[in-house]
């Protein structure tokens, strides 16, 4: 998935019933970068890291093919992102992370330690979930498929509520502390909202 880096990338704003995403794709048509309207300084920064520095960037369309694949993955085809192709930089122990994040099916999910294990470095737990943390492509590369060790939800860049109904929407089972997520967003909040209608 490592590739040269970028010269130019097209953003595209697609809406999904969790707000809207926001995909940069490079000149070859691989997605760079997967992330949340609410959080495009989060995505600004690692487009900035992972593709060596700071590519000019124009808003236009994604490629059909991945427009299509972001649609039928929300529709309910939950096998429709995995053919999306994607690349970007990062170190050899990243790529491992994302790579390994790859091979959780939807509807599964796996802990931080099955992670680490799984790329050959089992005391490795906080540093896997640093590297998911930092990976760009969320939701193409799955790292809302990684809870904590007795089955909760655990840290997402996209917002644990996101999480919460991505893994809802797979069929996954977890953990589940309403409770706790509605405190942090809030009664009347987007998120709670949301969270009814998942």
């Amino acid at each position: 998935m490592l590739a040269k880096p970028p010269e130019h990338l097209v953003i595209d704003r697609l809406e999904t019933p969790i707000g809207i995403a926001l995909v940069a794709v490079d000149e070859d048509g691989f997605l760079r970068a997967f992330d949340w309207a609410d959080y495009g300084d989060r995505q600004t920064r690692l487009l900035a890291r992972f593709s060596g520095g700071a590519p000019t960037t124009k808003t236009g369309a994604a490629p059909t093919a991945i427009r299509q694949a972001v649609t039928d993955y929300f529709d309910g085809d939950l096998r429709a992102l995995e053919m999306a192709p994607w690349r970007s930089g990062g170190t050899e122990f990243q790529l491992k992370c994302w790579e390994a994040l790859c091979a959780i099916p939807a509807g599964s999910t796996s802990s931080y330690g099955q992670q680490a294990v799984k790329i050959g470095k089992p005391s490795a737990m906080r540093a896997v979930g640093l590297a998911n943390g930092c990976n760009p492509v969320g939701v193409i590369v799955p790292c809302h498929r990684v809870i904590g060790a007795n089955g909760s939800i655990t840290g997402y860049g996209g917002g644990l509520w996101r999480k919460r109904w991505l893994l809802r929407h797979e069929g996954a089972s977890f953990r589940d502390d309403v409770d706790a997520l509605e405190a942090r967003g809030g009664a009347g909040s987007t998120q709670a909202r949301l969270l009814a209608q998942a």
